[in-house]
């Protein structure tokens, strides 16, 4: 009964001004996303990834989120634990507490022996609140409830972008309406993808590397005319990077951190706090 009282009271709160500063703080209006933090050179989706994006200097993060067995929620990509811990089993199947006897670091490195897989206010907190954050969710509408009620409460919906399907998306909105979506519930044709983001007034559309993307550009200018910010997923290379931005894209996700940062300064997109 506690919980529920809390919960409510949280979202009697969301309409007060004094609970957001987001008119404070100055977010980039473009710039390189780190996919799953500094994923090159440190474990993904660790805090220790998380500090080496803040610390080049990336405009936005991307980082993924599920639900244990007993509904924490933590940061990693894979159903199971198995490719990035020293351990097996689905997220699914095992507590907060099972998960975090693990090691999430020596797969990558010796270097990052013992790196934890971290919950969702852990990983908040390692970032500075002039920061994108790219919150993509792997899983269904109780988790999309989840996620927006921990955003509200660590004061991060100014720069929190909850990138999901349709299902989940349901679940954010039930929190608040005022949360950043970034639609993914993405169709088997682009063109229809692009059309029901705008329709359902999503600010923020996550395009795919494809191919032929002959089209490309027209999807941008139409999403632009829309006021709809645009991530891509990927640009590992200066051409593609220098691309993607000369063409509108808005955020660019990499596997390259430090050497997409820096194409992105020679066109003149500045490091965060540089």
């Amino acid at each position: 009964m506690r919980k529920i009282i809390g919960i409510l009271t949280l979202l009697s709160l969301l309409q007060s001004p004094l609970l957001f500063s987001q008119g404070e703080v100055k977010l980039p209006d473009r710039g390189i996303c780190a996919h799953r933090g500094a994923s090159e050179t440190h474990p993904e989706n660790t805090l220790a990834a998380f500090k080496e994006a803040v610390r080049l200097g990336a405009q936005m993060v991307e980082f993924d989120v599920r639900i244990t067995k007993d509904k924490k929620l933590v940061i990693i990509h894979d159903k199971s634990v198995d490719r990035t811990t020293n351990s097996k089993g689905l997220i699914s199947e095992l507590t907060l507490a099972e998960i975090k006897e693990l090691d999430a670091g020596s797969w990558k490195s010796k270097e990052f022996k013992d790196e934890k897989v971290p919950t969702l206010k852990e990983a908040l907190a390692v970032f500075p609140k002039n920061i994108w954050l790219n919150i993509h969710l792997k899983g269904n509408k109780e988790l999309g409830e989840a996620t927006a009620i921990v955003l509200v409460a660590e004061d991060r919906m100014h720069q929190g972008v909850i990138a999901c399907g349709e299902v989940a998306a349901t679940g954010v909105k039930n929190v608040s309406q005022k949360i950043l979506i970034c639609n993914m519930e993405r169709q088997s044709d682009r063109n229809e993808y692009v059309q029901k983001t705008i329709q359902e007034k999503y600010p923020f559309i996550q395009l795919l590397k494809k191919r032929n993307d002959d089209r490309l550009q027209e999807n941008i200018r139409i999403l632009k005319q829309n006021k709809i910010k645009v991530n891509y997923y990927f640009g590992d290379t200066e051409r593609e990077v220098k691309e993607l931005f000369d063409n509108g894209v808005d955020f660019v996700l990499t596997n390259k951190l430090e050497q997409m940062l820096e194409v992105a300064e020679e066109m003149g997109i500045k490091r965060l706090n540089q």
